[in-house]
């Protein structure tokens, strides 16, 4: 085949291992700090290293703690409305606002809501110490779960950095 101007089309070898499709519900599912659920729709073992990507839910209220890790990282938010703290600035994230954390910026998140929040975030490059940091946390038992077991389980699995409290102790509304 040629391409425009007559000039054969290269075609690329694409490496076949990797390739996922998950439906509405499939993944691995864990409990998330922040109530509700985290499920992994592509973790580092599935895509050879290159995203780890998550679909979470936040219960009223909550977010995690201020924290900054190593990889970039992409918020796009399905459901309900949150606010988002990128260093020093807080932005307001309704449903199908794109958000890009640069690596090492201080971040954090809140659901502002009375409901359920849901967004789909990904990490690149994959991170296993992030994969590993909430599949140790849900183990957790409830009395032993908090912003100290969150920042303990961050520095132990060396996921990312606690930098600070969450918005609703830093911001409160």
């Amino acid at each position: 085949m040629a391409g425009s101007d007559n000039v054969p089309l290269m075609v690329k070898a694409v490496r076949r291992t990797g390739l996922r499709v998950l439906a509405t519900g499939e993944g691995v599912s864990v409990e998330n700090p922040v109530g509700g659920v985290l499920t992994f729709k592509a973790m580092a073992g599935d895509t050879d290293g290159a995203v780890t990507a998550i679909e979470t839910i936040a219960a009223p209220g909550e977010g995690p703690p201020l924290h900054a890790h190593a990889e970039n990282e992409l918020i796009y938010t399905l459901e309900g409305t949150f606010r988002i703290r990128l260093g020093d600035v807080i932005h307001k994230a309704d449903p199908g606002t794109f958000v890009f954390i640069p690596s090492g910026t201080p971040h954090t998140w809140q659901n502002l809501g009375a409901g359920p929040a849901r967004f789909f975030a990904t990490i690149i490059p994959a991170a296993s110490a992030f994969e590993e940091f909430f599949l140790r946390y849900a183990q957790l038992p409830a009395d032993q779960r908090g912003v100290e077991a969150f920042a303990r389980l961050a520095q132990e699995t060396k996921a990312f950095d606690v930098v600070g409290p969450p918005l609703s102790e830093s911001h409160p509304l």
